[in-house]
């Protein structure tokens, strides 16, 4: 099968709690060639790695985020939720796709992106979200690589694109066919998918050409791209 960017979804998932270090290190150790992370602000301007508005579903502590400081999410997680800047540590020399979930304000992405500067790994870290959140990425790095999540049939508009300047375009794997496949090769695009875990629907994309998959079965999509047989 032809190469694909195995892309982990929060890291190692069902090996380890999402967004920590340890489903991080895990993701690479099962055959990722990067990881998605979700970032967001906490009260006072931190990155950390959160996918949710509030710690609940994962932390079963109902304050949003946003009420937070950083040293009180250290607190009532025992420090197991990252700061963006100990993921990036963490990721060594790992390629890194960072979700924008939260509100897509100018002056949080900017500091997320100022972060990933400080620690010497924009060469290695891409964004995706929709159309304001990379709007507000390529407004704070002008030459940030970004996969421009899209979730309709519609293409994305000429002036859309021209501002954003996507070098993927990132679907639902569902919306994704070989029509679709072939008119985002033909525009130039590369094309990423999310979030397949089941042995058929990979199979499917991996037939239809697509570049990159994020998936929280990663070991499988990994299995699979090299041609062995999958573990049951």
């Amino acid at each position: 099968m032809q190469t694909v960017t195995a892309v982990a979804h929060r890291g190692d998932p069902y090996r380890f709690r999402e967004n920590t270090v340890g489903s991080l290190r895990s993701a690479f150790d099962q055959g990722a060639d990067a990881v998605e992370i979700d970032v967001r602000l906490t009260g006072d301007g931190v990155p950390v790695l959160l996918h949710d508005e509030s710690l609940k579903r994962l932390w079963d502590h109902d304050r949003p985020l946003h009420a937070l400081s950083a040293a009180e999410v250290r607190d009532v997680t025992d420090g197991l939720v990252p700061t963006l800047e100990d993921a990036l540590t963490a990721t060594g020399d790992g390629r890194v796709m960072i979700d924008l979930p939260g509100p897509a304000r100018p002056r949080a992405v900017r500091r997320i992106v100022d972060v990933v500067e400080a620690c010497g790994a924009r060469d290695r870290v891409y964004y995706c979200a929709g159309a304001e959140a990379m709007l507000a990425v390529r407004a704070a790095d002008p030459a940030a690589e970004i996969a421009l999540t899209w979730t309709t049939l519609a293409p994305p508009r000429a002036g859309l694109l021209d501002a954003v300047r996507p070098r993927w375009l990132n679907y639902r794997f569902t919306l994704v066919d070989r029509d679709l496949a072939t008119r985002v090769h033909r525009d130039g695009y590369l094309l990423s998918v999310w979030t397949p875990d089941t042995r058929r629907s990979l199979r499917r994309l991996l037939d239809l050409g697509v570049d990159s998959i994020t998936t929280n079965r990663v070991d499988l999509l990994h299995t699979l791209r090299t041609g062995q047989t999958a573990a049951p």
